[in-house]
């Protein structure tokens, strides 16, 4: 909101609302002319809140900062309505002033002295909301499947299910041929230990006859 002297930036205060909790926010006064302006910020409720700081001079040319803080509330006001008012007064102070050298004088309309005034009004805003984990749309079009496997909160996926159980089925399968190939090569083991065993006694036996029979028949042609 533009006065003659100073351009007050935002043109209203507004307090993200919350119960027991202090809640600032900001205003930014600024002099676009070459004089030097003493300002003073007034409230209808000076006991809900705090300004600093509330009086000051804004060099020419430049701009000065003023916050306002909310004390805890304890309840809020009905539909989040707010009736609070606040007052910004300026007026040209002599050249090199300083805060210190702003006094209720300088304000006193009865002396002619040319106040300039500007109304700010409050508004009380809706503290911003995290983000839901799980937004509305996640849950629309769901599958009756999908709905069904909703338990107690819990979102199951049933179309992992014959996945599964394949796997296990291949799993159970890949083993006993396992186990079957294995009782295989034991026994081809054991018929090629028998084999070698019985090719090796046939043979041992046949040389003691051929043995025998060699010493027989030379002791018969001997006699």
């Amino acid at each position: 909101m533009p006065t003659e002297l100073l351009s007050i930036q935002p043109g209203e205060l507004k307090f993200p609302f919350e119960l027991k909790k202090q809640i600032s926010s900001s205003l930014r006064l600024v002099n676009s002319s070459e004089n030097y302006v003493a300002f003073k910020v007034k409230t209808t409720s000076p006991k809900k809140y705090c300004v600093r700081p509330n009086t000051g001079i804004v060099l020419p040319q430049s701009s000065a900062d003023v916050t306002v803080t909310m004390q805890a509330q304890r309840e809020a006001p009905p539909d989040m309505q707010c009736k609070d008012k606040f007052l910004v007064q300026s007026v040209i102070a002599p050249v090199g002033s300083s805060p210190k050298d702003v006094s209720q004088e300088l304000f006193n309309k009865e002396a002619g002295k040319e106040v300039h005034e500007a109304k700010l009004r409050v508004l009380y805003v809706s503290p911003p909301q995290p983000p839901s984990p799980i937004t509305e749309s996640s849950e629309e079009g769901l599958s009756p499947k999908m709905e069904a496997a909703v338990d107690n909160g819990d979102r199951h996926f049933p179309s992992l299910d014959p996945v599964k159980n394949a796997l296990s089925t291949m799993t159970e399968e890949r083993n006993s041929a396992i186990q079957q190939n294995i009782r295989l090569q034991q026994e081809l083991v054991c018929c090629t230990v028998q084999g070698v065993i019985k090719c090796s006694g046939f043979s041992f036996l046949f040389v003691i006859l051929v043995a025998l029979l060699g010493m027989l028949v030379g002791y018969l042609l001997g006699g």
